[in-house]
């Protein structure tokens, strides 16, 4: 059993940044990633990197969001600058495990709200 505990979601205004974290149990997993899902859409890749850290973003994020792994910590991050609005959602952490276990892990989401 893998267990993914994210932190770091929040109240924050238009232009702020926030710093997301996510902790998994267990093993080296090929990839760990962000998903975020708003009210009324369907859940979207925000971030996601590979254990030899290849990195690929949405669009809608690219130039603003930085996405970074410890593998020594099983830990990834999502460091989020100038925020908007829209980027309001819940953020879910996403760890790849498919190689290892044969599915994949989520965690339990965390809120960020930007709003003025």
């Amino acid at each position: 059993q893998v267990h993914v505990v994210e932190s770091g979601g929040g109240l924050v205004q238009p232009g702020g940044s926030l710093r997301l974290s996510c902790a998994a149990s267990g093993t080296i997993f090929n990839a760990m990633g962000w998903y975020r899902q708003a009210p009324g859409k369907e859940r979207e890749l925000v971030a996601r990197i590979t254990a030899a850290g290849t990195t690929n973003y949405a669009d809608s994020v690219k130039g603003r969001f930085t996405i970074s792994r410890d593998n020594a910590k099983n830990t990834v991050y999502l460091q989020m600058n100038s925020l908007k609005p829209e980027d309001t959602a819940v953020y879910y952490c996403n760890v790849d495990a498919k190689l290892a276990l044969g599915r994949d892990y989520w965690g339990q989401g965390t809120q960020v709200t930007v709003s003025s």
